[in-house]
């Protein structure tokens, strides 16, 4: 299904905006936006680090929550990959021909939904889940994210707005449901395994 003419209309007016407003901003922070687009995804990684070593001193399902936050990622990222197959909407940027921060991404690599915006969201909703305080972080990280997509061009925002949606969808039953896993997470307290799921 071919997405093109339906996009323009929906929000094609303030995705132009907005990359406009990227055109007149200093360098220095269309750099910042565009290195974080690109690369912040690591802070997810490192914040799902942080979430499980800070819950192995706490109740075991918390810790069950925070060891699967990788695997709730991966999920929601599939399930993103999904709707993307299905909806093969071109980059806004080769639709609309506007002057964008980041090169516009090939041919027919699909828009919707945001793959980078639904890991983040994915990401921000299990540690929240498993540690609110590192949670907030990562939920402000997430929008931060999502924005980023939309300013250096390569998404419309609602490519990120049905991303958001896929990305909570697909973490919060996933995450809630490993907080079946806390007996298991005891057993493991018994084993050689103890390091990985409490502290000393």
């Amino acid at each position: 299904m071919r997405l093109a003419s339906t996009a323009v209309s929906v929000d094609g007016g303030l995705y132009t905006w907005v990359t406009e407003l990227a055109q007149r901003s200093p360098a220095a922070l269309d750099t910042a936006v565009r290195l974080w687009s690109e690369y912040g995804l690591v802070l997810f990684a490192l914040l799902m680090l942080v979430s499980w070593w800070r819950s192995r001193s706490g109740d075991p399902a918390r810790t069950a929550m925070a060891l699967s936050a990788p695997l709730v990622v991966v999920a929601a990222f599939l399930a993103n990959e999904v709707v993307k197959s299905a909806f093969h909407e071109q980059r806004p940027c080769r639709t609309l021909h506007v002057v964008t921060v980041e090169a516009c991404p090939a041919l027919n690599d699909w828009s919707f939904p945001s793959n980078h915006t639904a890991i983040a969201v994915a990401a921000a909703t299990a540690i929240w889940l498993a540690d609110r305080r590192l949670g907030a972080v990562a939920v402000t990280a997430a929008a931060l994210m999502a924005a980023s997509r939309v300013w250096i061009g390569v998404h419309y925002p609602h490519d990120v707005l049905a991303a958001v949606v896929t990305g909570v969808l697909v973490a919060w039953p996933l995450t809630a449901a490993a907080r079946r896993c806390a007996p298991a997470v005891l057993r493991l307290r018994d084993t050689a395994l103890r390091p990985l799921v409490a502290a000393r």
